[in-house]
């Protein structure tokens, strides 16, 4: 037994060298590539001399280096070949199907991995989610292989949970923590793994394979043209032409993206292209004559369309159009717009030019609206009720694509409540808001018995209920929301209008997740270094000064907003009870007296404390800082506000939004009862 355990250990000892041996010749290795590398750039130095001083020609040696480097770097470029792809609805199915459900946590540590990856960064956001989406969860055993070197693979990983131990030619390389991405090449084809993973741990991990990468990167694609094309369908003096010009005049079609405040085009400027807005939104406005400033005409938002005289010859802009946070638009130059149409072989640039009309413009450009009354809308079905209104989701006959929200105020309730004031207020402040983060207020209508308001449609549901689904938020989430109300309040503010009124409950969700505040009787405009001292707003909500009567500004949304991060957070109020005067005391008392949750980090806490200080002008972002105060709060470090207003990113939730546009059991206002006069003033 003695000899067989010597023979082991000697075995050992030369495994060992060995193993020493191949850290030796992996360490040369690199010591050569870097001196390589070294090579290629003196080589590359001289050159550039050479050229300006007109020197001879490299030595032989030299010459002889750059000649390995590019004979290395040939036997580096060999051809590679992956398998082919049908995307096939059969495969795009089995694919959807495979879509695993995962945590906010669990995306984020996917996304977060991507980002980090030289490969996977280069996906949009659309096919980062996607991806995302498709990944599978998949355990591993300690000391079992994920992979090994030297066998084909077709899968990429990204470790959840666990620790992994990469080896390369039996040697340990280095160790993998959760976060980590391997395996993202076999993506792309079938090679030979060049290292080993194995499970140090017990491990969790989420992987995809090649085809369902393909397919998803297949899909994304194959919906922006779709996309694109529809878009150009939809146009009605495109219409005319046939299936197989639409394709090639969208094979001719330039996407060009625009940041936000860029103007792409000016008024007075000579126009040649033609514009047909994709995602974002833009403002039309235009300068009167004997006037300095620029007067808002429209604002236009995806499937519309501006600059379309361009295409029928040379034209001056009449106004200028500025990107609203990002915007991107389908370009059409107007000589291909001709070649393409001229190419077809028939005449159907006149019928194209002819039906080119004012009469024509789409239903859902809110310019549009200002002709329309209420027998143009049917009701779908009713959304909610209040205590003076309900509302109806509502579309316009004419085009069911074009949802809007219709509001039915109830005059004599708001009458005999003495609620008038507020409501005509609100509809004052709310016509003129444009902000993302606002439900847009479109239009008013009235009739003998009811006051109507036409705002935007977002289905997502508020941000109560989804309190309600969870029992509170992520860290991450919070952010994000919070974030949404800042943008909207700093809007509010700048304007003078304090809201009074913030809570989850007003917090709606667009279909793409971003949170927007809702209309509320307690919207006030207070000039500056006035204030005003209506009590409004919600219990636990409200502010100590508001309560105590002593009047109130701006300021009280910022604590309002404290109270917001902290349910958020928590999934209760700081101030909360089934006595509204335990409540109210509570408030005054302060946010000092409370006990936050041991779960809180504690930048949430302070932001909340400073947010929730007794004295007004003590709050964050009461001082000229205002909003910038919040967003370079600590709790937000790392949050890209410039991305939230330009809406490139990805929202915590993104809701799933199925329109009923079946118009025919739609009810209709009645047309007998509708005034022509859509004012409020005298209601």
């Amino acid at each position: 037994m003695g000899t067989l355990r010597d023979l082991q250990f000697a075995l050992q000892l030369k495994i060992e060298e060995l193993r020493q041996r191949d850290t030796l010749i992996d360490e040369l290795e690199l010591e050569l590539d870097t001196k390589d590398e070294l090579i290629r750039r003196l080589q590359e130095e001289l050159d550039r001399y050479r050229t300006a001083l007109s020197l001879p020609g490299p030595s032989t040696a030299v010459a002889a280096s750059a000649a390995q480097i590019e004979d290395n770097r040939r036997a580096k470029r060999q051809t590679v070949i992956s398998e082919p792809f049908s995307p096939d609805p059969m495969t795009f199915a089995s694919v959807s199907y495979r879509s695993c459900d995962k945590s906010q946590e669990s995306q984020r540590l996917i996304r977060s991995a991507f980002w980090k990856n030289d490969l996977l960064k280069n996906l949009d956001e659309e096919e980062m989610r996607a991806v995302t989406a498709c990944m599978h969860r998949a355990s591993i055993n300690q000391g079992c292989f994920v992979v090994q070197e030297g066998t084909s693979g077709d899968q990429a990983f990204v470790l959840e949970e666990g620790r992994l131990d990469v080896t390369k030619d039996g040697q340990k390389v280095l160790t993998l923590e959760p976060g980590a991405t391997f395996g993202e090449v076999a993506l792309l084809y079938g090679c030979p793994h060049s290292i080993s993973v194995s499970a140090q741990t017990d491990s969790k991990l989420w992987a995809i394979d090649r085809k369902s990468f393909q397919c998803v990167l297949t899909q994304c694609g194959l919906s922006r043209l779709s996309h694109s094309v529809e878009l150009l369908r939809s146009i009605p003096f495109l219409q005319l032409l046939p299936d197989d010009v639409i394709r090639k005049l969208f094979d001719h079609v330039e996407e060009t993206n625009f940041a936000d405040g860029d103007y792409i085009f000016r008024q007075g400027a000579i126009g040649d292209t033609f514009y047909i807005i994709s995602k974002g939104q833009v403002s039309v406005t235009e300068k009167k004559p004997g006037r300095q400033d620029q007067v808002v005409v429209a604002e236009l938002s995806e499937r519309q369309w501006f600059g379309e005289k361009a295409l029928w010859g040379e034209t001056i802009r009449p106004a200028n159009v500025m990107a609203i946070g990002e915007v991107t638009c389908l370009v059409i130059d107007r000589r291909i717009f001709r070649d393409v149409i001229e190419g077809s072989g028939s005449d159907s640039l006149a019928e194209v030019q002819h039906s080119n009309e004012p009469k024509v413009k789409p239903k859902e450009d809110p310019a549009s609206l200002a002709s329309s009354t209420l027998s143009d809308f049917q009701i779908i079905r009713t959304l909610g009720v209040g205590e003076f209104s309900h509302v109806d989701l509502v579309q316009l006959k004419s085009n069911t694509r074009c949802v809007y929200a219709m509001r039915v105020l109830k005059k004599k309730l708001i009458l005999n409540s003495g609620q008038r004031e507020h409501i005509l207020r609100e509809r004052s402040i709310l016509t003129e808001a444009r902000c993302p983060f606002i439900v847009r207020l479109y239009k008013t209508f009235r009739d003998a018995e009811h006051l109507y308001s036409l705002t935007e449609a977002c289905l997502g549901g508020n941000l109560s209920r989804l309190l309600k689904e969870k029992g509170y938020l992520d860290d991450g989430s919070a952010k994000f929301y919070t974030a949404c109300v800042v943008e909207a309040l700093s809007f509010l503010h700048c304007r003078g209008v304090v809201y009074r009124d913030v809570k989850p409950e007003n917090v709606v969700l667009d279909e793409q997740g971003y949170g927007k505040l809702i209309s509320s009787r307690c919207l006030k405009r207070v000039e500056v270094g006035k204030k005003t001292w209506t009590f409004c707003g919600t219990l636990g909500y409200m502010a100590p000064e508001i309560i105590l009567s002593k009047g109130h500004s701006t300021y009280a949304d910022l604590w309002s907003l404290g109270v917001f991060v902290f349910e958020l957070l928590s999934g209760r109020l700081p101030f909360d009870g089934s006595d509204p005067l335990k409540i109210l005391s509570a408030t005054v008392h302060g946010i000092d007296q409370t006990e936050f949750p041991k779960s809180f980090c504690r930048d949430a806490c302070d932001l909340i404390k400073t947010l929730c200080r007794g004295k007004p002008s003590e709050r964050l972002a009461s001082q000229r800082n205002r909003a910038k105060a919040i967003q370079k709060h600590k709790w937000f470090d790392g949050f890209n506000w410039d991305g939230l207003c330009k809406r490139k990113l990805t929202p915590p939730l993104i809701p799933k939004v199925n329109l009923p546009l079946q118009s025919a059991t739609c009810a209709l206002y009645s047309a007998e009862a509708v005034e022509l006069c859509t004012s409020w003033e005298d209601f």
